[in-house]
């Protein structure tokens, strides 16, 4: 694999695509993560109001930094139409997010699957790491067919 274009070039090129989405979500995450652990640790909010904050931050990271490097063409002309249907679909993303770290938080923790294992208190992060996983691959594929894959014109013209 060329490492320029892997990294560099433009490219509507879904393996390349993922493989800076794998990149840019990982950012995401952090920015999301840590916000989440800054408000439900440190502030004390509850964990899918901490989520939310999170989400919001991590949403603004991976939309400026997947505009720039990994999508260059989106099917949606008008910038705010195109932000506001890239967060509708990681929305969907907090949803799966918002119902793991209830399952866990509020349903898993007084249950102790885990026994002494993991403190109660801290069950939401279980539910917040499966949740990464799976909104991560809903967020890339959702957002690759429903903005950025080439219209239909643009592949019959090549």
């Amino acid at each position: 694999m060329d490492i320029k274009k892997t990294f560099v070039s433009k490219t509507d090129n879904t393996l390349v695509q993922f493989i800076r989405y794998v990149f840019v979500g990982g950012g995401a995450t952090v920015v999301q993560w840590g916000l989440l652990l800054v408000f439900k640790e440190l502030v004390g909010l509850d964990a899918n109001l901490a989520n939310v904050i999170g989400f919001i931050g991590g949403l603004i990271a991976n939309y400026v930094i997947s505009t720039i490097w990994v999508f260059d063409t989106s099917k949606v002309k008008n910038k705010a139409a195109d932000f506001t249907a890239f967060a509708l679909i990681g929305v969907v993303g907090l949803g799966i997010n918002q119902g793991m770290i209830w399952l866990f938080d509020k349903y898993l923790a007084e249950k102790q699957i885990f026994g002494s294992l993991i403190p109660a208190d801290k069950y939401y992060m279980i539910g917040q790491v499966l949740a990464t996983g799976i909104a991560f691959f809903w967020n890339f594929f959702a957002r690759k067919i429903l903005l950025y894959s080439k219209k239909e014109e643009d592949r019959t013209s090549q």
